[in-house]
């Protein structure tokens, strides 16, 4: 391999023994939680506050991480009109591949049929167990979804730490920067050097995700045991294995067109992969994936504009759950639903969907939201999955992540930016998310 294109690729940090690998200490915290969870089951419950506290440390950097990236990478384009470019070509990416997600988990829950044979009573289940999501998704109206993207005021939004409203704010600098001229410049690189800081920040914390990890599989396997995984045994297993052959397939295939490999990619975000694994969020690995996108080749301004905004319009793993539990649901119950009546779920789910975010739950608030508009399905069903749904957020962050990892490379090299050469060095020679994070950023 061409030595020039090694050079650009960060050098693995010395040999480390395999107990020092992040991934191999997640790998052991999330067996233990287990262990802890299901031979200790109050002492895993009480472990909740450190999955809880982890999290929240990576969320509070989220938002002026992605503020500095977003505005740094807009201020620094000539071309004002690649941004518009760029969110176009990302729309219209995720549009396309979120409702082949939404088409194939109802395929598969037609095919695979699920939920047959329970014969379940709605009226003798307890409304009450789902109010608080129902009353979340009635109050989060496509209106009102649109109306939340723009915040009370500018530091409100980096103070909320709300995705989309960090976008507008930070889409709103990087273009009002861009027109500054030299003092726009200085400006630039500023908040450059101030990303370097915040990546720093999320350098120290990220040590913190065996713990983390351990806290939120302890308190998972405690509070729902896992006996909640054989009585509902069937969804889950029809859940993980369309949202595998989602990944393998439809991600392979759009990988394949794209120069790469979905193998070779999954194996480079492994750490990310287990660290969402452990603590049932894709929120906490954004920063890394944002970085990692770079060192793959994908250019900067890319990286800032999709991994941000594929959070929330991105969801694969969200949009099969909620049409493969909607016609769970439906066949649990025994509600007959035709033909016409499924493509309408198809078609509210593509509204809905877009409410989601990386967040743990939230796939079951849009679930919530889209029978709230489906009158043929008792709502008071998703008391069916409340047990489970702990379970099944790990499985829609995982397809999530990879997504928009596919994604990210997809559309730099849609544009013209994404460096192949570079790209395949990475894969072929991968560092661990603490070797990554301390490299300087690109």
């Amino acid at each position: 391999m061409d030595a020039a294109i090694l050079a650009r690729v960060p050098e693995p940090a010395a040999h480390r023994p395999w107990y020092a690998m992040l991934y191999v200490q997640v790998l052991i915290a999330i067996a233990v939680g287990v262990l802890v969870g299901h031979f200790f089951p109050d002492a895993g419950k009480a472990m909740k506050p450190l999955g809880d506290g982890f999290i929240a440390l990576i969320r509070m950097m989220i938002a002026p991480l992605i503020f500095c990236t977003v505005v740094h990478g807009i201020a620094s384009m000539s071309d004002l009109k690649k941004v518009g470019r760029i969110g176009v070509k990302t729309l219209l990416y995720f549009e396309a591949v979120s409702t082949f997600a939404l088409g194939l988990g109802l395929l598969v829950g037609e095919l695979a049929h699920p939920g047959g044979g329970f014969n379940i009573d709605p009226a003798a289940m307890d409304p009450k167990a789902v109010s608080t999501y129902v009353t979340r998704a009635k109050e989060d109206s496509l209106v009102a979804h649109l109306m939340a993207i723009i915040p009370d005021s500018f530091f409100g939004a980096l103070a909320r730490g709300d995705l989309l409203q960090v976008l507008l704010v930070s889409i709103l600098s990087g273009f009002s920067i861009s027109l500054m001229g030299k003092a726009g410049e200085e400006i630039a690189r500023a908040i450059d050097k101030a990303a370097r800081v915040f990546f720093g920040i999320i350098r120290i914390i990220v040590r913190a995700a065996p713990i983390g990890a351990f806290g939120a599989m302890a308190f998972t396997i405690g509070a729902y045991g896992l006996g909640s995984l054989v009585n509902l045994g069937a969804l889950i297993a029809t859940f993980y294995a369309t949202a595998l052959l989602f990944v393998l397939l439809v991600l392979g295939t759009i990988a394949r067109l794209s120069g790469f490999s979905i193998l070779r990619f999954i194996g480079y975000i492994k750490d990310e992969l287990l660290i969402v694994l452990g603590t049932s969020s894709s929120e906490t690995v954004l920063p890394h994936m944002m970085q990692k996108m770079e060192r793959l080749g994908a250019s900067k301004s890319v990286v800032g504009l999709v991994i941000p905004t594929g959070y929330s319009f991105n969801l694969d793993g969200t949009n099969i759950y909620m049409t493969l539990a909607t016609l769970f649901l439906a066949q649990a119950t025994n509600t007959p639903l035709t033909i016409g009546q499924e493509l309408g779920i198809l078609l509210i789910a593509m509204v809905t969907s877009k409410g989601a975010s990386g967040v743990t739950g939230a796939g079951f608030v849009t679930l919530a939201a889209t029978l709230a508009i489906v009158p043929d399905i008792p709502i008071q069903s998703l008391a069916i999955l409340l047990g489970i749904d702990k379970f099944m957020s790990e499985c829609r962050a995982l397809t999530n992540l990879v997504g928009n990892g596919v994604a990210t490379v997809v559309i730099s090299r849609w544009e013209g930016e994404l460096d192949a050469d570079k790209l395949h060095a990475a894969m072929a020679h991968p560092v661990t998310a603490g070797e990554e994070l301390e490299a300087e950023p690109a």
